[in-house]
């Protein structure tokens, strides 16, 4: 048996986004996770894509707040999806207490100057957080 998770990474910076699919990736190598990865890099497609989506089913989502198009990714919809499956990882504490006023109790301070601490720090919460996730049978993938 194997769980599938989804996780929803809202990341615009693409050397932040390499070390995060790293982490991920040495994650899914040690456990018994699949994981399924969504990456947007701007609010409109977090608005078109995910908002707009009743479909869209995520475990968990990387939420930065800063992104391209000038805009924020704060924009998504986490009262849908359920602030304890967010974990805020913007490098402007102010922006994580933004995230934190929604409800969102995991952060992890995102540090340009040293993004491969920042990614295993995330690892260990990502990890956490999954131990934390209700099971859901479509989650579940049974080996032929």
């Amino acid at each position: 048996m194997i769980l599938n998770k989804t996780i929803l990474i809202l990341e615009d910076d693409l050397l932040t986004l390499s070390k995060i699919l790293e982490r991920l990736s040495t994650i899914e190598q040690d456990q018994p996770y699949d994981f399924s990865v969504i990456t947007l890099t701007n609010y409109q497609q977090v608005e078109h894509f995910i908002n707009k989506n009743p479909a869209i089913y995520v475990d968990m989502i990387l939420l930065d707040r800063d992104c391209k198009l000038a805009g924020s990714f704060h924009v998504v919809d986490l009262e849908r999806f359920g602030a304890d499956r967010v974990i805020a990882i913007s490098s402007v504490p102010e922006y994580n207490k933004q995230a934190q006023a929604r409800g969102v109790s995991r952060v992890v301070l995102k540090d340009y100057r040293n993004l491969d601490a920042f990614a295993d720090r995330l690892a260990e919460e990502v990890e956490d957080l999954i131990k934390h996730l209700p099971i859901r049978e479509d989650n579940i993938v049974h080996p032929k």
